[in-house]
């Protein structure tokens, strides 16, 4: 790419949407993702091929040194290369994605930037929790997925299979696959988008060896299994790489068989932006048409030393350019594009200007986050659906700097690391003073948090993981009334459990679990209604925040409009800081049902306003008998057979639930559902049962009711934890 000549090619397919590619790898950790983008780059003449897949002095994605130190992915990279088929160029904007599920959030972002995704499977491990999760986080952003079974030399010096047997393996993945793609894809893709090794939708291969072959590619070239595995038992891969080239079959079957982005706009678009598809924009989006105005969402934020942060983008209409004005919808700012360049791994190289259906980089938009929606100044329109990762944050640490006068220090590095990662949580406990970092587990926060930290200088002492619940009710309360301070205002409240259906659908993505709602939205209230809940109480909603919902069902009350944006921001506040321990309540639903107000705007400033609906929700959750949620893990547990009984034990012990045991490939599988609270640790325990042979995997996060006896000695140790009096509130009469 350093070649002049290369750029302007790559700056002449940009302009063309049918000759582009936005995809992503996933999968399972370890089954060859950054392997597969570092020969693909070395073999389309982007780095060195001696170095390619080499994890000391190759891994072109790997930017971190804690990656080549731990030799798996940590922060997702993009990289733009050109390869041609039937003498046309084209550009695929990849991008390298993490495999660890602590680092899911980067997967689930780069979903929004893409179209496809080739997903990697090891044949020898076959299917695993994680290959699960990466299917469900690409279908549910209806991004088109494409079969490389990657590692395929493995079966053949390792497992020493006959063609025979190499082909019924395959066929067994192909199955899973398309077992998962049924299984997670919405009606209309469930058949459409099944990968099928006849049409090349399935690939094999070696990634680390640089060969591969398809049913096509056999098919014109006249390549045998038979060949594959002679000149693989001869280590005789340099033959084999000339042969079947891996570019060549890969980088074909992307372009054969994932959508460009003027096919895919068109019916991604609805899934991914709720504003008018009539509207201008909208025609704009659907036709991915660079001349109309700019929409185009952040789908990452990359610090640097030098200018702050790089934002990740990928532009569904207009063009960016430098020195463009344009308006940040979330954040309500205006910014001047500073850079506007595409990537090669961690570099970025500058291009004049980038249009619509690329993934581009910009330099200018200081206060963005991974979320943001930018269009033109001066031109307000709908943001982008917010981009949610799948599994919420289980894991939290305090943490304070050792020496007190780096508060300020600590704090703005939080703020960074925060804004780079929205998977991970901060919180600061205004009443005691604690900072609180949560996040997806406890290699997270030692990457994400403790290193970075270390970085930066600043030596800090975190907290033994933490474990943060939630509050919730099971049953509607009275209506109750609440008086502000100066006993001048007065709100009636009514809270009940948010319907099953709803909640579950925040959780899938199918609705929105942070919003403000400013219309008559239609479109939203019918969707609510779809999942369970009464379409006339649909039509008050106000606000939805952390899966929890406010509606106004009063009528005609003299002043609400001029105080509803404190009562809005009441009940976030709520939301973040429930009744029984202060801990963030969920699946609530809270319904103002009267109010009276003060004539005099003095007398219903926000002094008067915040505390009063604050104490009104408080105490009608307390009447409606308010209990704690605990998080817990579904795991899979992979052991050799004769250790299951003392596995077993071991997850008993500790409040866990064995759900389902099988054999699999001479291993014992355990499906076991488990209490976070009673995890930390298990990790060591597990691999010292096991001799090192033992490994668990993250199947499924979610929140249960707390067994009513553990009640009272958890928030009881959660409020002496927070500086709060030890009682357990109880509802005023």
């Amino acid at each position: 790419m350093a070649g002049k000549d290369v750029l302007e090619r790559i700056v002449d397919v940009m302009k063309d949407p049918t000759r582009i590619r936005n995809i992503a790898t996933s999968s399972h950790v370890h089954h060859g993702k950054t392997t597969l983008t570092d020969n693909l780059a070395a073999l389309a003449g982007m780095i060195s091929e001696k170095t390619a897949g080499d994890v000391e002095s190759g891994m072109l994605t790997w930017f971190d040194p804690e990656e080549r130190k731990r030799q798996l992915t940590v922060y997702g990279a993009n990289v733009s290369m050109l390869h041609e088929k039937d003498g046309k160029e084209f550009l695929i904007n990849l991008v390298d994605t993490p495999g660890h599920v602590d680092f899911g959030g980067d997967v689930t972002r780069a979903m929004r930037a893409v179209d496809g995704t080739i997903v990697l499977v090891d044949p020898v491990e076959g299917i695993m929790p994680q290959t699960e999760t990466v299917f469900r986080q690409a279908l549910r952003e209806r991004v088109k997925p494409v079969l490389f079974i990657n590692k395929a030399d493995r079966l053949i010096r390792e497992l020493k299979m006959t063609p025979e047997q190499m082909m019924k393996r395959f066929e067994d993945v192909i199955r899973e696959v398309n077992f998962l793609i049924q299984k997670y894809a919405e009606d209309e893709y469930k058949t459409k988008w099944l990968v099928n090794v006849q049409d090349g939708s399935v690939a094999f291969g070696s990634a680390y060896r640089k060969w591969a072959i398809s049913i096509p590619y056999m098919k014109k070239t006249g390549i045998t299994f038979k060949e594959i595995i002679e000149l693989t038992a001869a280590g005789n891969e340099d033959e084999l790489c000339r042969k079947a080239p891996l570019n060549q079959v890969v980088l074909d079957m992307i372009i054969n068989h994932l959508p460009n982005p003027a096919e895919a706009q068109k019916y991604r678009l609805d899934r991914l932006w709720k504003g008018d598809l009539n509207s201008d924009i909208g025609k704009s989006m659907l036709s991915c048409d660079a001349n109309g105005k700019l929409a185009m969402i952040v789908t990452k934020m990359v610090p640097d030393p030098h200018i702050g942060f790089t934002a990740t983008g990928r532009i569904f209409s207009g063009k960016v350019f430098k020195s463009k004005d344009v308006w940040m919808v979330n954040t309500h700012k205006q910014e001047k594009i500073q850079t506007v360049a595409i990537y090669k791994g961690i570099q970025r190289i500058p291009v004049e200007e980038v249009s619509a259906g690329n993934i581009v980089a910009v330099v200018g938009l200081a206060d963005a986050s991974s979320g943001e929606t930018v269009t033109d100044a001066g031109n307000v329109i709908e943001p982008f659906e917010e981009i949610k990762h799948i599994f919420e944050p289980v894991v939290t640490k305090s943490i304070e700097p050792k020496n007190p006068m780096e508060l300020p220090k600590l704090v703005d590095a939080l703020k960074k690391i925060g804004r780079e990662d929205p998977t991970l949580v901060v919180k600061i406990n205004q009443e005691t003073g604690e900072y609180l970092v949560s996040g997806l587990g406890e290699l997270h926060l030692e990457i994400k948090v403790e290193h970075k930290l270390k970085d930066t200088g600043i030596d800090v002492e975190m907290s033994k993981p933490i474990v943060v619940y939630r509050e919730a009710i099971f049953e509607p309360s009275p209506e109750v009334e609440g008086k502000s301070p100066n006993k001048h205002n007065k709100f009636e409240i009514v809270v009940e459990p948010l319907e099953e259906g709803v909640y579950q659908a925040m959780i899938d993505g199918n609705l929105p679990s942070n919003m403000e709602v400013k219309s008559k939205n239609i479109a939203l209230f019918k969707d609510f209604a779809k999942y369970g809940m009464d379409y006339d109480e649909a039509k008050a909603l106000t606000i939805i925040h952390n899966k929890n919902v406010f509606m106004d069902l009063t009528k005609g009350i003299q002043y609400m409009n001029e105080v509803e944006e404190l009562v809005k921001d009441a009940f976030k506040e709520i939301c973040d800081d429930g009744p029984l321990a202060r801990e963030p309540i969920t699946r609530v639903k809270v319904k103002l049902m009267d109010a009276e107000l003060h004539e005099d705007p003095v007398h219903r400033g926000p002094a008067q306003i915040i505390p009063a609906v604050k104490y009104t929700i408080r105490q009608a959750m307390l009447k409606a008998n308010a209990t704690m949620l605990e998080p817990m893990q579904i795991i899979r547990i992979d052991i050799p057979g004769e250790l299951m009984g003392d596995v077993m034990h071991e997850v008993e012990n500790r409040r866990g639930q064995v759900m389902d045991m099988k054999e699999e490939r001479g291993a014992s599988v355990i499906t076991a559902k488990m209490p976070v609270a009673d995890m930390f640790g298990f990790d060591a325990t597990l691999k010292s049962a096991t001799s090192g042979r033992g490994f668990y995997s993250l199947i499924e996060t979610k929140f249960e009711k707390l067994p009513s006896d553990l009640r009272e000695s958890v928030v009881r140790g959660v409020r002496k934890r927070k500086g709060l009096p030890e009682d357990i509130p109880k509802p005023e009469v």
